[in-house]
């Protein structure tokens, strides 16, 4: 009897509800930081601020709130997906660290300059990009251990950590700026000249990417149930924000109160904590957000197939965009003042006109002109990525 040919398997698809709901928190994540640029909002009023905004500069940024939980979320997902499409866990947890590493390095680097257009070093930020590559650095680590017992610490992380929010760092003394680092955001400085703003504190950040890597088991689940189990999940986060949102007793430190206005009550309500996420902010934004991911497991169509492209190169993009707003408030600033200085100069800023007023009209149209503008680049790139497998093309 002749042997029998083997065929190969075939290979795993790609789940473009991920890529579609990664792509769209890529999206939207723009809309805040174009804010930054052609508003004031973020100068001379807190756009969360329930007693100076306006419902419109509200739901701008509350809107964005979406972005980063789930990307981070979702690449814990992908490290599962990576694990479970045959790549060895010690060549995953090699990709983390290095990954992380030059996350890391990339933030004090290229995606400050896009922030800030200098090299005054004399501030830092630790951002969000920061807080990803710890995050990944610290997932590499717990691959050590049960896939089971990495979704229980991530989980406990998320749910607990709220109850660590009374530890204040002057209370640890030389360490007050490590504590910094891992919940409690502010400023500190370690040398006098040196400015470090902590943005991204990285506790509960590491939890929810330890849970994205134990919730990647369920999209392998058979098409009918994985959408019914994503949906429930999705729900079940959502009522359980409202129930301990109404009670008003654990989950974030900023309480909601009744205001003037019944909508200002439903802003009030909804306004969680970001800095770090509290337990209610990540409810509230993964809730829905997973809601919208069973939502999307579906074949793709003529706008999503386009939108799934941000999804496929979210760094790309996200290292493009910056350096693009800003260089569009440049030209805006220069055609209506003369000049730019404070686009070039660190925070906090205090050389701005102080009738630097643009409207969320220009923050939308300047939205709208880098995700068009970026686009072809996008398409080009993922196009690059699909055909080459170079070792580098994995860390952009």
């Amino acid at each position: 009897m002749a042997a029998e040919i083997p065929v190969p398997e075939p290979r795993p698809r790609r789940l473009d509800n991920i890529d579609l709901l990664r792509g769209l928190a890529m999206v939207f994540m723009a809309i805040d930081h174009s804010r930054d640029f052609f508003s004031n909002a973020h100068f001379y009023f807190d756009p969360l601020d329930l007693a100076a905004t306006t419902p419109g500069f509200f739901l701008t940024r509350w809107i964005t709130n979406f972005c980063a939980p789930v990307f981070i979320l979702l690449t814990g997902t992908s490290t599962y997906l990576a694990e479970h499409r045959g790549k060895p866990r010690s060549r995953i947890q090699w990709l983390l660290l290095t990954r992380g590493l030059w996350l890391i390095f990339l933030e004090f680097t290229v995606i400050r300059f896009g922030w800030y257009f200098n090299f005054d070093y004399h501030f830092w930020k630790l951002g969000v990009i920061w807080a990803i590559g710890w995050s990944m650095i610290c997932l590499a680590g717990l691959l050590y251990l049960p896939r089971w017992l990495v979704t229980v610490i991530g989980c406990l992380i998320v749910a607990g950590h709220n109850l660590l929010d009374g530890i204040r760092p002057e209370s640890l003394g030389a360490l007050g700026w490590l504590w910094q680092i891992l919940h409690v955001p502010g400023q500190f400085k370690p040398h006098p000249w040196i400015t470090v703003k902590v943005v991204y504190p990285l506790i509960p950040w590491m939890g929810l990417m330890a849970a994205g890597y134990g919730f990647g088991s369920v999209l392998f689940w058979e098409e009918d149930r994985r959408r019914r189990a994503v949906m429930a999940l999705g729900a079940a986060l959502t009522l359980a924000f409202v129930a301990l949102r109404t009670v008003n007793i654990y989950g974030d430190a900023h309480r909601w109160a009744v205001q003037s206005t019944w909508l200002f009550t439903l802003f009030s309500f909804i306004d969680c904590t970001k800095y770090p996420p509290s337990l209610l902010y990540l409810l509230v934004t993964l809730g829905p957000a997973l809601m919208v991911l069973a939502w999307l497991d579906r074949p793709l169509g003529p706008v999503t197939s386009r939108l799934v492209v941000f999804g496929h190169v979210p760094f790309f993009y996200y290292v493009l965009h910056l350096p693009l707003l800003h260089a569009m408030a440049v030209a805006a600033a220069l055609w209506r003042y003369g000049e730019a200085t404070w686009l070039f100069a660190n925070p906090p800023y205090q050389v701005w006109p102080l009738d630097y007023t643009y409207d969320l009209l220009a923050t939308y149209l300047a939205w709208a002109a880098t995700v068009l503008l970026l686009y072809p680049a996008c398409c080009w790139f993922a196009a690059l990525k699909a055909r080459r497998k170079d070792w580098w093309l994995s860390y952009l």
